[in-house]
């Protein structure tokens, strides 16, 4: 699948490999399992479900994540996180390799400007092998909220203080769904060292077993067009999730 076309509030590379959602044939269909009664036997029923679990390069069953990541851009050019996006949209190719290449280049790239980091977060959940319709559902999900967001136009206003095409706050969401459950998603906004930690995971874990590991990726960035200006208002209202960093 090629990566779909950019809106005029948002640029969105994606590709779902249909093999990845197709039940595995070494598993039995999955059977009815005890109802947890809290939290506590929720967790266990989780463990005692990773057990039957085979396991791969990145360890047992599928993680659906996402990361986000806000920053401060006082220019637009080449070398800008604008640049960089901009550059991973033009090389992105259509094969499994390639694309796990380009969510790779995108976490790096973030990480080459964490002095301009102002907020992130991040969140993820586990799903057994026989469970991959329901994560092929949340990674729909959850691209389907951050789609919805980018959809607006964040033109500055005759009376406002902002310049077209001026500085502007830019967030850069990545949602993934990977083999495995070793990809560390939790952490990010908390701290900048946690942020790190979370890019670092996932760009490292992009290219295991020559980027086959990665079922899917979508990668957001907004905003896009070069007369749009994001302000800390529009921060806060569209993207209540994100933690100052």
């Amino acid at each position: 699948m090629l990566p779909s076309a950019l809106s005029t509030a948002c640029c969105l590379l994606s590709v779902a490999f249909a093999t990845a959602f197709q039940p595995s044939p070494t598993f039995a269909p999955p059977q009815p399992r005890p109802k947890a009664t809290d939290g506590a036997s929720g967790t266990a029923l989780r463990v005692l479900g990773k057990m039957f679990e085979e396991e791969g390069p990145l360890g047992k069953g599928i993680t659906v994540g996402m990361v986000q990541v806000a920053l401060q851009a006082n220019d637009r050019g080449s070398s800008s996180v604008f640049g960089m996006m901009e550059k991973a949209a033009r090389n992105a190719g259509e094969t499994e390799p390639e694309l796990a290449e380009m969510a790779n280049e995108v976490c790096i790239s973030l990480l080459r400007k964490s002095d301009e980091w102002i907020g992130a977060c991040s969140q993820s959940q586990w799903f057994s092998e026989k469970d991959a319709g329901k994560a092929e559902s949340f990674y729909n999900e959850l691209s389907n909220k951050e789609a919805s967001k980018f959809e607006k136009d964040y033109i500055p206003g005759a009376g406002s203080d902002e310049k077209a095409g001026g500085p502007t706050q830019v967030v850069v969401s990545l949602v993934i769904e990977i083999q495995g459950d070793n990809t560390k998603f939790e952490g990010a906004g908390f701290s900048l060292s946690g942020t790190k930690e979370v890019l670092s995971s996932i760009a490292a874990d992009c290219l295991v077993d020559e980027g086959y590991c990665m079922n899917a990726v979508e990668i957001f960035w907004t905003p896009s067009e070069s007369t749009e200006v994001l302000s800390k208002t529009d921060l806060i209202v569209d993207f209540p999730e994100l933690i100052d960093l």
